[in-house]
């Protein structure tokens, strides 16, 4: 019997900001290798499709009654039924594709997807068939555990959507990546792609023209020019989707990375100057009067830094790079009530960074007792790597300050906050007289601590996930970097294993679990997660995660294969960045009142439904934790931990 798992998935829409045609383009030189590789940057958009999928007998796509009355078409996963409706053209055409893809080349079953939501404008340049693509094999992807990463599902999209009449470029994939830029490479049938970091904040606009193209006549036109050229029309449109196209990447990425938007309007205008004189002759399609006459309208000049067409260029979209969150909204309202245009709006800001931390600190240390009777268990000594004896909490505190934290909440008893305040008060001055000097600086460290700490007053012991959950207001909606109170860290390189989770994060944007390796048998005694790894075996897509395993379910189900072939198995590191939605999946299970671990509340649960809904991010810091709460760690923990 089918499962009924569901999943919810979002694949948005894509813009490319620099660089069409050269994905077909660059896919010739497999014919001939003078042709210069393409490249592109490509950016995912705020609008999408939405839906949920589960394990089905047959291929079924549908809309829920919300999205559109009466959308509905299922096959059996046979390959060759699939092709014919692939072949046929259409809507359906596409998702057809991709499951006979993805039929021939894994062992699977069938799934139903459902739309339950489609806000991405349809022939717009935005490639509406590449997102429905991606999120088909998305769904199969994760429904049976294919283990494909994002390359693999931007692959298996395009070799589906290639079965169609569309045979659209490489580039459109890049809806697999969400909404963020992209460099997408392209050098015969191997395409390349990374991640952007934009250094500023863009407000890109984006409208229809309301007019009409022939994108098929301008491929086929363009395509003359390949793989040889036979004139100098033909050169021309080689050389500006070649070398020009590099040089014109090159800029774009170093202005998007500087956060220069003035200079990166500069060159959308450049760019559409050097397609209009290069590459329009070949193909009259091109000429596009709309898209011109908008493009030199003065009102639209006073506010935007540049413009250019959109996709395959021709009337059919044009895109603006506005000065301001309201210079976009003016450009909006007059593209609609003076050219009746609709548009859009999509905004680029830099990786959101982490600024904040919590540390739960609160529980009478059971397990330490009677020692916690004297001092709670984060005031535990350690010989620090500098040789000066310090209590757990302040070489915790101290790895955050150097990482960034501005802001660090500790999560403590009502009955423990004279303790803490002790702490951070200063000694009297003529105990500090007596100090060596290196010992004065450390004691003007602890109190400059005093101002980075907010503390909030666990009240009842309801599990961590609710010792977690209080401290949302303090997070105000910001991601925050959550460490436990019973271990301490140590970094094998130069950056510290706090700022190494948190530029991880900076890459992803979702919530992040630091993870480390251990042997298969001792997975039973941990929380095992599996997932994915990106190309270069850094970020680790989670899709599964489960508490203390047998070594034999672990064998059969958590191993993870890396680029050799070897097959590891990954447990919590102790160090987490959560977004809001964990907060949000937080405050649900309380106010539910339905504990999720025994008669506790937990933390796993809440992650395991983000992971579900949001997407959730592994990585493995270069170092290693030293547990202090149980005595037998602790004391391997006093003489290991400050070795060199």
């Amino acid at each position: 019997m089918a499962s009924k798992q569901q999943i919810n998935l979002f694949v948005p829409g894509r813009l490319c900001l620099f660089g069409e045609h050269s994905d077909w383009a660059g896919m010739y030189r497999t014919v001939n290798s003078g042709i210069v590789k393409g490249a592109a940057i490509v950016s995912g958009i705020e609008q999408g499709i939405y839906a949920v999928a589960e394990k089905a007998d047959r291929f079924i796509v549908c809309a829920s009654e919300e999205v559109s009355e009466g959308e509905y078409w299922e096959c059996e996963m046979d390959t060759a039924k699939l092709l014919a409706t692939a072949q046929e053209g259409g809507y359906f055409s596409y998702v057809a594709g991709v499951a006979a893809y993805i039929n021939d080349n894994y062992s699977v079953g069938g799934v139903r997807i459902t739309i339950t939501r489609r806000d991405l404008p349809i022939k717009s340049g935005l490639s509406s068939s590449a997102a429905i693509c991606v999120l088909v094999a998305r769904a199969f992807n994760q429904l049976y555990r294919l283990k494909m990463n994002t390359k693999g599902e931007m692959q298996a999209a395009f070799r589906g959507e290639q079965r169609t009449p569309s045979r659209c470029g490489r580039l459109d994939q890049a809806c697999a990546y969400g909404v963020k830029p992209v460099l997408m490479e392209f050098d015969g049938m191997e395409v390349d792609s990374r991640e952007l970091r934009a250094g500023g904040t863009f407000h890109w606009v984006i409208a229809n023209l309301m007019a009409s193209k022939d994108t098929i006549r301008i491929l086929a036109d363009l395509n003359k020019a390949y793989p040889f050229a036979k004139n100098d029309q033909e050169r021309q449109v080689q050389e500006a989707l070649g070398e020009d196209n590099r040089q014109i990447i090159s800029r774009g990425i170093a202005l998007l990375e500087k956060g220069d938007a003035p200079g990166l309007g500069a060159l959308m205008t450049e760019a559409q100057t050097l397609f209009d004189r290069k590459i329009m002759p070949a193909c009259e399609e091109l000429k596009a009067p709309v898209l011109h006459d908008v493009l030199n309208d003065p009102e639209i000049r006073r506010w935007v830094y540049g413009a250019k067409g959109v996709g395959s260029q021709g009337d059919g979209s044009v895109q603006f790079l506005a000065k301001s969150a309201g210079d976009a909204e003016k450009l909006q309202e007059y593209l609609l009530n003076r050219r009746g245009m609709p548009s859009f709006a999509l905004t680029i800001k830099p990786g959101q960074t982490v600024k904040k931390a919590i540390i739960p600190l609160a529980g009478f240390g059971t397990r330490e007792f009677p020692q916690t009777k004297c001092i709670p268990k984060c005031f535990l000594p350690l010989v620090d790597t500098d040789g000066l004896l310090k209590p757990a909490l302040m070489i915790m505190m101290s790895r955050l300050l150097e990482a960034g934290i501005e802001e660090i909440a500790l999560i403590i008893g009502e009955d423990e906050k004279e303790e803490f305040d002790r702490f951070f008060s200063p000694v009297p001055e003529e105990l500090r007289e007596n100090l060596p000097e290196e010992k004065q600086k450390c004691e003007d460290f602890i109190c400059t601590m005093r101002q980075h700490v907010t503390y909030i007053i666990q009240k009842e012991r309801k599990g961590f996930g609710h010792a977690v959950w209080l401290a949302k207001q303090f997070t105000e909606g910001e991601p925050v970097l959550l460490l436990l109170g019973d271990f301490v860290y140590r970094s094998f390189t130069g950056v510290s294993c706090c700022r190494q989770v948190i530029d991880a994060y900076k890459e992803c944007g979702k919530a992040l679990v630091s993870i480390t390796e251990i042997p298969q048998e001792r997975v039973v005694h941990y929380g095992i997660l599996h997932g994915i790894w990106d190309e270069n075996e850094i970020l680790m897509k989670v899709d599964a995660m489960v508490e203390k395993p047998t070594p034999d379910y672990a064998e059969e189900y958590l191993g993870v294969r890396n680029a050799r072939g070897e097959q590891k198995y990954y447990a919590t590191f102790g160090q987490y960045v959560l977004t809001s939605e964990v907060f949000d999946e937080l405050e649900n299970e309380i106010a539910s009142g339905t504990p999720t671990e025994g008669k506790e509340f937990g933390l796993t649960a809440a992650l395991d439904r983000v992971r579900e809904k949001d997407g959730l991010f592994g990585f493995v810091p270069e170092g290693r934790s030293y547990d202090i709460g149980l005595p037998e760690t602790y004391r391997r923990t006093m003489w290991e931990y400050s070795q060199k």
